[in-house]
């Protein structure tokens, strides 16, 4: 594995500011050369993609390509299509006592951008910010996770064949790495991770002044109502549950479902478990494996909480865990004290909606939430009272798909925003700028100011 120390680590940015301030990365052409090479790389090398994906996660192809390398190079495909808008200088009313004036919003690359990707979708999440860093103009520094080391060194071997290092550099390593960044003097970072390591990323962006975005996650509920259509309602919430194994910063992490209609969705849930995956869901190819032996004992851990419905099994070899259903758990249960990510389900029963919501709002703020009821009115309750970072009505995850739709958190779930436009915004200053002319210039503004006020506050109306 590479490791860039202190030293290197300066010396990078140091390169990278250079190329920067060549003004190359600005010019639109450029970008979009960069963001097709990014597709094409993609294109070209997707089976090793599989193959690294495969070894690091246990994940099917068709579960890579629909959840990580095609969300990428959609992002691509919106952003290209759409550049040209976003990187025009925007017009903007013109406040009247600048008379005569135009106003302009120009969106202005921030310079040398350090992106850390995360370990679930080292794919994903770590390409789909840096569309939005090439986008915007600025040259990146990348950091995958490396716990997906498979995909690090993908990644690593491709970009350095394909990209010039002072413009866009994967830099390999353990968390040693991260800190030689956070403490150079990088213009911003964009951190996708757990919240404990997204404290210690902001306050070390807090010594240099460094503007931040937090993706991180948080225990999202899913809510199923009395008044759902539990047959697709229970298949939708295993898929979301189940996708990459549970480790999906946006999975439904606990289940909350209505006390009248507990025991019937607990059996669909438990007939469909049955039918996606089998007598030996252990042996079956399409569940991924848990990322590593850490977090397998961390999840096996959850188990001895409440009463196991279905599922419980484990392999430590493969580092498998079935789909496990959990009943009979408290809020004070271990399982429900910080976010799964793994294919655990825990279950618990409310009755009152309203009451349920006002319990939720208690707790930290979650990435992602999930109701299901066939009643708009309810639905429309939740998403104004219920704070989560965004969501779906009666199905989970597919907001993420959507580059129209920002995705990020609030509060313990991050901070920040990005997806199309909004990754190009988020890796964009925005700079005000107004445009006068010479021919007229009012006297108005000039000392001396005797007898004025009266006029100024007629122009001001105050």
């Amino acid at each position: 594995m590479a490791i860039v120390d202190v030293i290197d680590a300066k010396e990078i940015i140091k390169n990278q500011r250079s190329f920067f301030n060549t003004q190359k990365t600005k010019d639109i052409k450029f970008r979009k050369s960069q963001l097709r090479l990014l597709k094409s790389i993609l294109t070209r090398h997707e089976s090793e993609f599989f193959q690294a994906l495969k070894r690091d996660l246990g994940k099917s192809e068709y579960e890579s390509f629909g959840s990580e390398i095609a969300q990428v190079k959609d992002e691509i495909n919106f952003t290209l299509k759409n550049l040209n808008y976003w990187s025009a200088p925007e017009r903007v009313p013109a406040a009247w006592v600048s008379f005569p004036s135009r106003h302009y919003i120009y969106s202005e690359a921030y310079g040398v951008v350090f992106i850390i990707g995360a370990w679930n979708y080292p794919v994903l999440l770590t390409l789909s910010p840096l569309v939005g860093a090439i986008a915007a103009g600025n040259c990146a520094i990348v950091k995958p996770s490396e716990l997906s080391i498979n995909t690090s060194h993908l990644l690593a071997n491709l970009f350095s064949k394909y990209f010039d290092p002072c413009y866009l550099k994967i830099a390999e390593g353990g968390p040693d790495v991260n800190q030689d960044f956070l403490h150079s003097q990088i213009d911003y970072i964009f951190f996708t991770g757990s919240p404990r390591v997204g404290k210690i990323v902001m306050k070390a962006a807090a010594e240099n002044l460094v503007p931040v975005t937090l993706e991180l996650g948080g225990k999202s509920p899913c809510i199923v109502d009395e008044d759902a259509n539990l047959k697709i309602s229970a298949r939708r919430v295993l898929f979301g549950k189940m996708l990459n194994a549970g480790q999906t910063c946006i999975a439904p992490d606990f289940l909350l479902v209505h006390e009248k209609v507990k025991e019937k969705f607990l059996d669909l849930l438990t007939k469909r478990i049955d039918e996606l995956y089998g007598e030996n869901p252990l042996a079956h190819e399409d569940i991924g494996n848990i990322v590593n032996e850490n977090h397998f004992n961390r999840l096996i851990k959850y188990l001895s909480d409440g009463n196991i419905v279905k599922g419980g099994q484990f392999d430590k070899e493969s580092l498998k865990i079935a789909p496990t259903l959990i009943d009979g758990i408290s809020w004070d249960d271990a399982v429900m004290q910080e976010e799964i990510f793994g294919p655990v389900m825990p279950i618990i029963s409310f009755t009152d909606l309203e009451a349920t919501i006002r319990m939720l709002n208690e707790m930290e703020k979650p990435l992602a939430a999930y109701y299901f009821s066939s009643s708009k009115k309810k639905q429309e309750e939740v998403i104004k009272k219920l704070k989560f970072g965004g969501g779906v009505m009666n199905d989970a995850i597919f907001h993420f798909g959507n580059p129209e739709l920002p995705i990020g958190g609030i509060g313990n779930s991050g901070m920040g925003r990005y997806h199309g436009k909004y990754s190009f915004d988020t890796f964009s200053h925005k700079k005000s700028i107004v445009k006068k002319p010479y021919y007229l210039d009012l006297s108005l503004r000039y000392p001396p100011f005797k007898n004025k006020l009266k006029f100024l506050r007629w122009i001001f109306k105050l």
